[in-house]
């Protein structure tokens, strides 16, 4: 029986070639769009993790007929017969990517109700992005403590401007708006990689859907959409994984699959540090080889194409290892410095205040039990391990970890990594 530990030792320079998956971020809004069709369609590249697994549960529960070959990485999704009320709201509350369901299903099915997500202890994303522009859409959607409710019997093309260019609402609003007739606008929308390939996707359907500058999307409702097959694009945020692990351990990482121009404040910062990257023709394959003697630097996420949030953990993690002083800045989450303790427990020098921390990079670091609080936490901490002398042992790790990667331990192990899930 599973303890749900990642298991790791001190690892020499991790060297080799590696493939990363598809984008956990771009597959699970993909598979939430097909609610919006009628037939068989073909999604390709798809990773076997947890949070797939489980939007295939709420697929089936809605009534669609769905085949996953984790091996070829291929899904198949029959949505011929779909059928809101028999949701599984178990199924719905067990990850936050569940509320894109919701687009979808107001707009096709004009009543609905669905569980208030769970997932990562991040911090708060407020439904409000989404609330208050689809009530300006003419729906009404209300939410208690357990619930978000939509009725939508008449919605109206509008023009919506985001306070913030959340991916989620961008996502969420976009899929609802393809079958709204009229000319509708997202304004300061989120123009994500993921974002784009759900839009790749939703044209493929049939949506007339148009990126104009700056930052805005322009749809024009359409009566119905097909099913697609579709290659969902390659994760970014695995391939910003593996390249940390490379600089951690001070090794020679190669990605063939890995698009650069997703990347490039990533690395940039990577270069900045000393380490040297490399690029393949038109963007294409990722090459770190790293500094034996990286300086810090300092660094602020942000939405796209600022530095992902999603990799500041992992980003910290490699100025732990480095040389000077630095300041780490988070704009998108107000809780994703939890990982700074656990760090400390290592004998990371890093101090948190609000939104900022200050670091100081030191060699000197221990293998203990650290506690990971969400997805990228637990890579984090796993990684830092890898300089630690001794045992680290990442508790809660390895759900987190199925969460949003595909057999990551099995490819730094290829790499030389000294690392197990138990």
């Amino acid at each position: 029986m599973s303890t749900g530990y990642i298991i790791v030792q001190q690892s020499g320079p991790l060297e080799g070639s590696v493939n990363i998956s598809g984008a956990k971020n771009a597959v699970l809004v993909i598979m939430a769009s097909l609610i919006l069709t009628r037939g068989r369609s073909i999604l390709r590249n798809v990773p076997a993790i947890a949070d797939v697994y489980e939007m295939i549960e709420i697929l089936k529960s809605l009534g669609a007929k769905i085949q996953f070959d984790s091996q070829s990485n291929v899904v198949e999704v029959d949505t011929t017969q779909l059928n809101p009320g028999i949701l599984n709201q178990d199924a719905v509350k067990k990850f936050r990517a569940s509320l894109l369901i919701f687009g979808p299903l107001l707009t096709q099915f004009k009543d609905v109700k669905v569980a208030m997500p769970g997932g990562d202890a991040i911090g708060v994303r407020p439904l409000d992005y989404h609330i208050k522009n689809f009530k300006k859409l003419g729906a009404d959607v209300w939410q208690d403590e357990n619930f978000l409710y939509g009725k939508a019997y008449n919605l109206q093309a509008q023009r919506l401007v985001l306070d913030y260019p959340s991916v989620g609402a961008t996502e969420n609003l976009l899929m609802a708006l393809t079958l709204v007739e009229g000319e509708s606008w997202i304004v300061n929308a989120a123009l994500e990689p993921e974002v784009l390939d759900l839009i790749v996707v939703l044209q493929k359907m049939g949506a007339d859907i148009e990126i104009c500058p700056p930052a805005m999307i322009k749809i024009k409702g359409v009566q119905n959409l097909k099913p697609v097959d579709h290659t969902v694009i390659c994760d970014r945020l695995e391939a910003g994984s593996l390249l940390i692990a490379g600089a951690i351990t001070k090794g020679d990482v190669f990605i063939p699959n890995a698009n650069a121009l997703e990347m490039e404040l990533f690395l940039m910062k990577l270069g900045e540090m000393g380490h040297e990257i490399k690029i393949g023709a038109n963007g294409q394959g990722v090459r770190l080889k790293a500094c034996s003697s990286p300086k810090v630097v300092s660094f602020k996420t942000g939405p796209y194409p600022g530095f992902p949030t999603d990799l500041q953990a992992l980003m910290m993690a490699a100025q732990v290892v480095a040389q000077g002083t630095c300041n780490v800045v988070e704009t998108v989450f107000e809780n994703r410095f939890l990982h700074v303790a656990e760090m400390n427990k290592m004998g990371a020098k890093i101090s948190a205040n609000g939104h900022c921390a200050q670091l100081e990079g030191t060699p000197h670091l221990i293998g203990v039990d650290v506690i990971a609080t969400d997805i990228r936490a637990a890579c984090a901490l796993a990684l830092l391990g890898f300089a630690a002398h001794g045992v680290t042992r990442v508790q809660k790790g390895v759900h987190h970890w199925k969460r949003g990667y595909e057999t990551l331990d099995v490819k730094l192990q290829q790499l030389g990594a000294n690392i197990i899930l138990d």
